[in-house]
């Protein structure tokens, strides 16, 4: 019979299993991801047996995996309960590959986190017990004995002798200066020996934890030590990255010398990694490109353009001319010629923030979608069923796009967070300069004042955020960070600004002469064009408004953090709608002309909901196995966006 204390660990065990054994990838038979491609990429790992067996991690706690190298990848599992775990480390134990760790960090919350294991091969997962909500930063596993694990977290090291089974702090709790680790490297021919990177310079144990001492000679005070490495031949050789540049030390970390070959501009080295083939040669991925030595840091070349942001670096052991890079916005990048020239290696990597979805109006095969995040490699994307994806970007200066829309002729209309575009007939998206604010006043929202010429007016609109474009056969509006604007002349001339004196505007929908405007804590309703309005009373106090939809016959609905609220008497009163629905997070809710059905989804989950009653009560559809953001009808499929893993759609 156990005893009660074993019991309770046990419950907390089963209890820890059932929470973290993921999410199956069943689904995935019936959802496609499309896309696409790319997306920010955190950590690279290979199979120690068969390196085209490549592992990927990112920032919301997707794990992709590849089996050729890198050139192609497919989504494999879901770590967390959310998209907010950071993974930053992937440790592949040598004797039996079908054991991985990962190591995770809340970008939320930072001081939680997890360490997952695998025994299968990545097909299951657990959150290991002993580093049950530590906000894990590094993760390093000896080479000469693979149970031991050294893990880095904000309260301090973790030591575990068992492969995982169990987990220690060896670092003292009552010493500040040994917490917030952010980089771990483990003696490769001597376990007890762990060096530890902390926010505040380094540190060293000879005695698995018993006993620290700083191991700071020769660093600038006060350096972020984001990566240490340990030679695998010559364990008296360390390397370090700060903030303040790259050390080097070749007595173990007694002294270190810092190495001068990398201008000081490229101060953020967030990783160091050796080839495994020729001890010399180090790459250094910073926050301005890549970097390469040959001859152990007495010389540094710059391998990339410094635009680039390295996450992680991986070299083949087969052959050190292959190496991948993880990178921020531009996913995967492969080199075949040891970093000499790089090319993106994104098929089926899918780890975008997409923003607004669009089935093209004269073409239903087609699909545009807006992306944030994502700079030059981010505005839009088209893609015929069929086909491969189309970015079309140039003019839009690396903003982000946060919504779409067509006018009636079919031209795409694209609000940035810095201004309107529209896309000409060359493909290149023409800025707002153009736009002049009118002088009339329409309706009654109020004309923002300004001195000087209409143009300035214009200029204030187009360094706005516009965060939902509402088109008709004679109206263009759109909810800005400034206010509320009208075009009645395809967008040559606007008219607008604070209404009732409220201007963050979230989004607005009209549907005759019925408009309705709602910011991120209060819906507008005018009834009449906008010559009076009203504040809508809800029954809760709502705190994030993510849009509203508005039927033919004049039912109002509005999907928030708090969930779902319906109006069927032009605002005067609202119900919070529960029946069918999920009580809170709901992400979106759009009415489908075609079908004469309001559709609505959840943050919270991967179902389509579907209303034929104005919104009264709602029925569960397709479940995507993804929580969803948008939901469109492309050729009469649904095609929804995801929180960060771009666009699925039904088969």
């Amino acid at each position: 019979m156990l005893k009660k204390g074993a019991a309770l660990a046990t419950r907390a065990g089963l209890i820890l299993l059932l929470g973290f054994l993921l999410r199956s990838p069943a689904w995935a038979e019936h959802w496609k991801l499309l896309g696409p491609d790319g997306g920010d990429a955190r950590s690279l790992a290979y199979d120690p047996r068969n390196p085209d067996h490549v592992f990927l991690g990112t920032s919301t706690g997707s794990v992709f995996i590849s089996t050729d190298g890198g050139q192609t990848w497919s989504y494999s599992v879901h770590l967390g309960s959310g998209d907010d775990y950071a993974l930053d480390h992937i440790v592949i134990d040598p004797r039996n590959p079908a054991v991985i760790f990962v190591s995770a960090w809340n970008v939320r919350d930072h001081k939680s986190g997890e360490i997952f294991r695998s025994r299968d091969g990545g097909n299951t997962w657990l959150a290991l017990p002993g580093m049950h909500e530590k906000s894990t930063r590094s993760l390093a596993m000896a080479v000469s004995n693979p149970n031991v694990l050294a893990a880095g977290a904000l309260d301090g090291v973790y030591l575990s002798e068992d492969s995982g089974e169990s987990w220690r702090l060896i670092s003292a709790a009552d010493r500040p200066e040994l917490k917030n680790i952010e980089s771990i490297a483990i003696d490769p021919m001597d376990p007890n020996v762990i060096y530890a990177g902390t926010w505040h310079l380094a540190w060293k144990t000879a005695d698995s934890g018993r006993t620290w001492r700083p191991i700071n000679r020769g660093m600038i005070d006060d350096s972020d030590v984001f990566s240490i490495i340990v030679d695998p031949l010559n364990p008296s050789v360390v390397y370090t990255s700060a903030c303040s540049g790259i050390y080097k030390s070749d007595s173990g970390g007694e002294i270190f010398r810092k190495i001068q070959g990398i201008p000081f501009s490229a101060r953020r080295t967030r990783i160091l990694r050796q080839d495994p083939n020729h001890t010399n040669i180090i790459y250094a991925g910073t926050t301005e490109g890549l970097w390469k030595t040959t001859d152990a840091g007495k010389r540094w070349v710059r391998m990339t353009e410094p635009s680039i942001v390295i996450n992680d670096v991986l070299v083949d052991p087969r052959h050190s001319g292959r190496l991948l890079l993880a990178t921020d916005r531009r996913g995967v990048m492969a080199s075949e010629n040891g970093g000499l020239s790089f090319s993106p290696s994104n098929r089926g990597y899918i780890h975008r923030y997409v923003t607004s979805i669009l089935a093209d109006m004269n073409d239903s095969s087609r699909l545009f979608v807006g992306v944030a995040n994502d700079r030059e490699w981010g505005g839009v994307f088209s893609l015929r069923e069929g086909g491969r994806w189309q970015q079309t970007s140039a003019g839009l200066g690396g903003r982000d796009v946060l919504a779409l829309s067509q006018a009636a002729d079919g031209t795409l209309i694209a609000g940035t967070n810095r201004g309107i575009f529209i896309l000409d007939r060359w493909r290149t998206w023409r800025p707002g300069s153009e736009i002049r604010m009118a002088k009339s006043r329409i309706a009654q929202i109020a004309l923002t004042e300004h001195r000087g010429e209409p143009s300035a007016a214009g200029d204030l609109l187009m360094n706005s955020r516009i965060n939902e474009i509402h088109v008709t056969a004679e109206q263009w509006w759109v909810a800005t960070s400034i206010g509320l604007f009208l075009s009645l002349d395809q967008g040559r001339t606007w008219t607008g600004g604070p209404v009732l004196r409220r201007k963050d505007f979230v989004s607005v929908q009209t549907a005759g002469r019925l408009l309705v405007a709602a910011t991120q804590t209060e819906v507008l309703v005018s009834s009449d064009a906008g010559l009076n309005w009203q504040v809508a009373r809800f029954p809760v106090q709502v705190t994030s408004i993510r849009g509203l939809a508005v039927t033919p016959h004049g039912e109002l609905l509005v999907a928030a953090r708090e969930g779902a609220f319906r109006s069927s008497d032009l605002g005067k009163s609202w119900e919070h709608v529960s029946n069918g629905l999920p009580e809170n997070d709901i992400s979106s809710i759009d009415y489908d002309d075609a079908a004469e059905t309001l559709l609505a989804s959840s943050l919270s989950s991967g179902v389509i909901f579907e209303s034929r009653d104005g919104g009264r009560s709602w029925q569960r559809g397709p479940d995507a196995g993804y929580p969803l953001r948008k939901i469109a009808v492309a050729n009469r499929k649904f095609v929804a966006a995801t929180s960060f893993d771009g666009v699925v759609a039904e088969p």
